[in-house]
């Protein structure tokens, strides 16, 4: 039985029940962990190590990489990516303990709602994201950041760091961005869709 219910999850999270959903899942398993994954890790891999600052002391670089890095982009977009995911994850797995097949999704109203309000929630979280990741990264790179490093030694006081290919990190943030956006109109798409499909069914009865 445990079985039948990792089999129906999976197959759940794989095939949504409606159009755009399925849409989603090929683009937010393949185009947007494929994009942070490989890409992400040659524009940021060693970030940490190329941040230089005047002077280039080692203890100094690494105080203005984490004053310049409260987290790294890497580590938030995975996180953003996992949080967006569970929404969904929790009503396949409801789904798939309750033997609720796909099609039954959109003809039951109650889980046509809870299904409705894991959508909703997906663009809560990536609303959330893209605001963090404006407040945390901005939207461009600069070639030059200015780190007060008077909290480490008043010798240092205010000091410019060298941050390396702002421009490619730029281009790569700017597509987060877009990622993120087109994540949020997916699922919008999608509640219209369940709306109007929801509607087609009603009007058949």
């Amino acid at each position: 039985m445990s079985l039948n219910y990792i089999k129906n999850f999976y197959e759940g999270c794989l095939r949504p029940p409606t159009v755009i959903g399925q849409f989603h899942t090929l683009f937010f398993g393949s185009v947007r962990m494929f994009f942070l994954g490989v890409l992400g890790f040659a524009v940021y891999g060693n970030e940490a190590l190329h941040f230089s600052c005047d002077p280039d002391r080692r203890e100094l670089n690494l105080f203005c990489y984490n004053q310049f890095r409260p987290i790294t982009p890497q580590v938030f977009w995975a996180l953003q990516l996992v949080t967006v995911l569970v929404p969904g994850a929790w009503f396949h797995l409801y789904a798939a303990c309750k033997n609720i097949e796909q099609e039954e999704i959109l003809e039951r109203p109650i889980y046509t709602v809870f299904y409705i309000i894991s959508v909703l929630l997906r663009i809560i979280l990536e609303i959330i994201a893209f605001w963090l990741q404006s407040h945390l990264f901005g939207f461009q790179v600069h070639p030059v950041y200015v780190c007060d490093a008077s909290s480490l030694e008043k010798a240092f006081n205010v000091t410019k760091c060298m941050v390396p290919e702002h421009f490619e990190k730029t281009i790569f943030l700017s597509a987060m961005y877009t990622f993120t956006v087109i994540t949020i109109l997916l699922c919008i798409a999608e509640i219209f869709e369940i709306l109007c499909r929801r509607l087609g069914y009603l009007s058949n009865q």
